[in-house]
């Protein structure tokens, strides 16, 4: 059983914690993605994030700098596009974390949450 759930959710060594995220983005170590549908992002997503939905993610990997990790996250701790987007991005000689939990454990820790599409967004 826990060998089926980590398939389809993601290993912990895929993973990183709240506490390290916010760490990291502090530091501007990180480089945070939202693969969850536009509609969702534009509902409420974290500050800083940008949105590349996980049907869009194989195409769109270019998009993301070299220099910084990549954090996805998505729904919620057992959403699977957060854990497909790791896949993916090794797929495609990439590294990608994903964020252990997601909007929804952000938004209940009471944590700050942008709304909207971000400045230069054509959707």
């Amino acid at each position: 059983m826990a060998v089926a759930a980590a398939e389809v959710l993601g290993s912990p060594e895929d993973a990183i914690t709240r506490a390290e995220l916010l760490r990291r983005r502090e530091a501007g170590e990180v480089t945070l993605v939202d693969v969850r549908p536009h509609e969702e992002y534009q509902a409420g997503h974290i500050p800083g994030a940008i949105n590349i939905p996980i049907a869009e993610l194989a195409d769109r990997l270019a998009e993301l700098a070299g220099d910084r990790d990549i954090v996805a996250y998505c729904r919620g701790a057992y959403c699977v596009m957060a854990p497909d987007a790791v896949r993916i991005a090794r797929d495609a000689g990439r590294e990608v974390k994903r964020l252990d939990d997601g909007m929804l454990e952000w938004r209940l820790a009471g944590l700050p949450v942008d709304e909207g599409a971000p400045v230069g967004h054509g959707d």
